[in-house]
């Protein structure tokens, strides 16, 4: 062994024993009687000392060593002088008395530090050496514990974890998938799972009850924050249960999640809330209630003033930020230009301030003092808070107005990343017109039930159908979903009419399962986490980025790989596929 101790173990109470440690320099201080360098390995640091008493070739050698050499270290533990309460191993040292240098390093383009002085792209180009700092590994432990965490408690409930394919059959119904070219099978391609989705439900007509994976899936997507084109599920599905089973199961995981990663306990049931109202209370389907800024509908109020703005208007909605009265016009204008973004999309921002003293808004000219006063009230505004109005296309501005809650939230403090508010958002729509193709789409998938009570309206009015599915939000952030799922093969059938397949694609893209179901599919449900979210949600992090050990950059490339890449010509012949000449960018 090259070492009997880690960098972080050692304390007082080991003083006076021979040891050997091995790591990586962080730092060395020649100080010219002696020398001191910090030896670091993924449990911690160590100090180790070289003076007159360390022999005349260990002070030769430690004359050579520098930044992120990797070293053995022998020695003898003793108390530290200058003792440094910042680290746990700061009460001790090690009198070195004999170092070996096991491999030198070139310097590093960047700092190994708590705070590195490299910029996004080019610690992503050397991942292997921002995996060193401290911040990373802290980020992957915690999900390495998180993950134990996760097996033992759906392990004592009975749950077993199965491996499920990752060449599969494409779907092309929502995400692009990522596509695998057969050599044995000329011109057919397997797709990479964007889910388990339709293997888990053949698990549950298999006969296994109660089964997850933590998983890593695959979509071809854009990316931002919380997305990576490969991520991690934890994939979970039951038999013989109601959606109450299904929340009932995970609410009780959640809440032993975070007692035993956080040490944040949850006394009271989590909120459920429809997504209706979620989406007119605050304008989103995964609402952040850390804080309040509730929405309220004013169109009745606000219409018929001879405000053409108001007059023309679907919908007029707004919110109360508390305290804001105090903001200048400045900071005004500045919130009118962020809902201006084409990422929010916004035409314009109507505001009302509200004092001691009495009301001002940007639309005096048009409503009394009493009508301006009405609104306010209306927003639950009180002496001392800005209210903020839009309107246009309901759910178009309940959207924009949720990005101009969210600003002025972050701008008042008010999302604190150590503060938790998780809840289930139910009764989705079960589906989405889209105008573009003039046809309905799943909002979820094509195997999740509806409500019971709404199938009568399946081919009548299929957008007033509600689905048995549900999300588990937290801090604005939809963490998992799932739903009950589709168990009877002539109603699966009737939702692919609703969706726009014919018998022929139906038995196409899902003859095989629709086939299973003819003989004997369970009543069962289930639904998926994202584990990198729920890292990034526990490390109290915006990005997934640093909850992955090696994660692709906004462009879905590897740069420390250099992939995606060319392949050679033999390979693509071997694969029976041509190149076409990519359209040069204008």
């Amino acid at each position: 062994m090259y070492r009997s101790n880690t960098c972080g173990e050692l304390r007082i109470t080991d003083v006076g024993k021979s040891v050997t440690l091995a790591g990586w320099v962080q730092k060395v201080r020649n100080l010219g009687a002696m020398t001191f360098i910090d030896l670091r390995d993924r449990y911690g640091i160590t100090q180790i000392v070289v003076n007159d008493s360390s022999s005349a070739q260990t002070r030769e050698t430690a004359s050579k060593i520098g930044r992120e050499y990797v070293l053995q270290i022998k020695g003898c533990v003793i108390e530290r002088e200058s003792k440094n309460g910042k680290i746990p191993t700061g009460d001790i040292e090690i009198q070195a008395q004999e170092i070996t240098i096991l491999n030198e390093a070139t310097l590093p383009p960047f700092t190994i530090e708590e705070d590195s002085d490299g910029g996004d792209d080019l610690r992503m180009k050397y991942r292997y050496l921002d995996l060193r700092r401290p911040p990373l590994q802290r980020n992957l432990m915690l999900r390495h514990r998180m993950a134990q965490e996760v097996r033992r408690f759906l392990d004592s409930e009975g749950f077993m974890e199965i491996e499920t394919p990752f060449l599969i059959k494409s779907t092309p119904e929502g995400a692009r998938d990522f596509v695998v070219p057969s050599r044995m099978s000329p011109n057919e391609f397997y797709a990479l799972p964007q889910s388990p989705q339709t293997l888990k439900q053949l698990l549950m007509v298999a006969g296994y009850d109660r089964y997850f994976q933590i998983v890593r899936c695959f979509r071809d997507e854009d990316l931002r924050a919380d997305r990576q084109p490969e991520f991690t599920q934890i994939d979970c599905e039951m038999s013989f249960v109601e959606q109450e089973d299904v929340l009932d199961i995970f609410e009780r995981w959640a809440k032993h999640m975070f007692k035993t990663v956080m040490g944040i306990e949850f006394s009271n049931k989590f909120l459920r809330m429809p997504w209706i109202e979620a989406m007119e209370k605050y304008g989103s389907d995964k609402p952040d209630m850390r804080f309040g800024m509730e929405f309220a509908n004013i169109t009745s109020l606000a219409k018929g003033h001879s405000f053409s703005v108001f007059d023309d208007a679907e919908y007029i909605v707004g919110f109360a930020a508390p305290g804001c009265a105090s903001y200048s016009r400045k900071q005004i204008d500045a919130l009118t230009e962020f809902i201006k973004r084409p990422q929010v999309g916004g035409r314009g921002l109507v505001w009302i301030r509200v004092e001691e003293s009495g009301v001002k808004s940007s639309i005096d000219k048009f409503f009394s003092a009493e009508d301006v006063r009405e609104i306010a009230s209306k927003l639950g505004a009180k002496a001392g808070d800005m209210c903020f109005i839009m309107c246009g296309p309901k759910f178009k501005v309940l959207t924009q107005l949720c990005a101009l809650r969210l600003e002025v939230a972050s701008q008042l403090g008010l999302r604190d990343p150590k503060k938790f508010a998780p809840l289930w958002v139910i009764d989705f729509p079960m589906f989405e017109w889209d105008e573009e193709t003039q046809r309905f789409y799943a909002m979820h998938h094509p195997f999740t039930s509806p409500k019971p009570e709404d199938v009568q309206y399946l081919e009548s009015d299929p957008g007033r159908v509600r689905a048995n599915a549900y999300d588990f939000v937290c801090n604005g952030t939809e963490i998992g979903g799932g739903s009950i799922r589709i168990h009877d093969a002539k109603l699966q059938a009737l939702i692919f009419k609703c969706l726009g397949f014919t018998p022929q694609k139906a038995e196409e893209q899902f003859g095989f399962l629709m086939n299973a179901f003819k003989f004997g599919a369970p009543p069962h449900g289930g639904l998926a986490f994202g584990f990198d979210r729920l890292c990034s949600l526990f490390g109290g992090a915006d990005s997934i980025r640093d909850f992955i050990a090696f994660p692709k950059n906004n462009a879905g490339r590897d740069v420390m790989l250099d992939a995606p890449s060319q392949i050679d010509q033999s390979q693509l012949d071997e694969l029976y596929l041509a190149l076409k000449e990519v359209p040069q960018k204008k």
